[in-house]
């Protein structure tokens, strides 16, 4: 067996995996990946034991991250919630992982990242090279059931209550991806980060988004009177739509606008034919973030992202950027300099 390699922005095949393999996910999308190329520079890699000549039948997408500030390293993938390997056979699957872990020594890699959704990663890793890199829960909801059955299986005080007054306030929503929504909803993210003390990702982000992901993508915004005052930005591929971005003016957040919104995506995608909504990860240290999910969906599964080499001292930049930038000089920025901290040092960090 050899492996290998594809660029998946340029090879047809990778998208026409992508489009019929049942674990795929938005994050695996030519979009999502060309995203990525043009506004950080990362150079997208897939690892496929298919030949050129024939169907692409399986294959691992990484981004290639070469950073003069926290190192080359293979991630798969930079800023997705996940990344399942698309692989059928555990055995192809287990053949490649070994594959890259003597090709990760000879190309001055730091380390590679996994994102997997289930646990046949694991399985393929049996005599457990990977480390565990990080840990966070995923809150999914069928919307199988109907609306109305939808509504009741939410928290009575945490939810239904705050959709009613959201209703009874007389929010207006407005729904697409215009420039407009885009600057309503970027001014509220930025004033959501620095309540955070987190730096914005940059608005070129959310922009290369909106043109390479076309109508996958969608912005809600809600407005009291003409007052923008929460947001949240969805993707949809398939029949599964994620909430990626919430962002909120805190003098109003007693009106329930955020949770309104989320309500209204998720009747929209159940009417447009969606069968699930992913609500992303939480970090298992975010309790409030975590309670406000478990309110919607109680049940969330476990996401482990996987890293080899087994170094329990290597930090990612993310935990890095966590434990000696946040702590410290961040807290004291203002959303200004947060903004353009963050223009100037995202691409370090996925």
């Amino acid at each position: 067996m050899s492996i290998y390699q594809i660029d998946p922005t340029k090879d047809l095949r990778w998208g026409e995996l992508v489009e019929r393999h049942p674990r795929a996910s938005v994050f695996h999308t030519v979009g999502w990946l060309q995203a990525l190329r043009r506004t950080y520079g990362y150079e997208p890699v897939v690892f496929t034991t298919s030949p050129p000549t024939s169907e692409l039948r399986d294959g691992l997408v990484f981004c290639r991250i070469k950073s003069w500030l926290t190192g080359r390293r293979l991630v798969s993938l930079p800023f997705a919630d996940h990344c399942e390997p698309l692989f059928d056979s555990n055995e192809d699957l287990h053949f490649l992982i070994h594959y890259l872990q003597g090709a990760l020594q000879h190309q001055n890699w730091r380390y590679l990242e996994v994102r997997p959704v289930n646990r046949d990663f694991e399985q393929a890793n049996d005599k457990g090279d990977f480390s565990v890199s990080a840990k966070y829960f995923l809150h999914t909801l069928s919307l199988l059931p109907r609306l109305d059955e939808l509504f009741k299986g939410f928290d009575k005080d945490c939810v239904q209550r705050r959709l009613r007054r959201a209703e009874r306030a007389g929010l207006v929503e407005k729904c697409g991806s215009s420039e407009d929504l885009l600057r309503d909803f970027y001014t509220l993210f930025v004033k959501t980060r620095g309540r955070h003390h987190v730096p914005p990702t940059p608005f070129k982000w959310f922009r290369n988004l909106i043109h390479c992901l076309e109508k996958g993508l969608e912005i809600r915004v809600a407005y009291q009177q003409e007052t923008p005052i929460a947001a949240i930005l969805t993707l949809r591929f398939r029949d599964v739509v994620h909430f990626k971005y919430g962002c909120s003016d805190a003098r109003f957040n007693r009106l329930g606008a955020t949770p309104w919104l989320l309500w209204r995506a998720i009747a929209a995608a159940r009417l447009a034919g969606a069968t699930g909504f992913d609500f992303g990860r939480t970090d298992e240290s975010n309790k409030g973030l975590l309670a406000f999910k478990n309110h919607w969906s109680p049940q969330p599964r476990r996401l482990i992202y996987w890293r080899f080499p087994d170094n329990p001292f290597l930090l990612s930049p993310a935990q890095s950027w966590n434990l000696k930038l946040a702590k410290r000089a961040l807290s004291f920025m203002p959303n200004t300099l947060l903004r353009i901290t963050g223009k100037l040092f995202y691409r370090h960090i996925g």
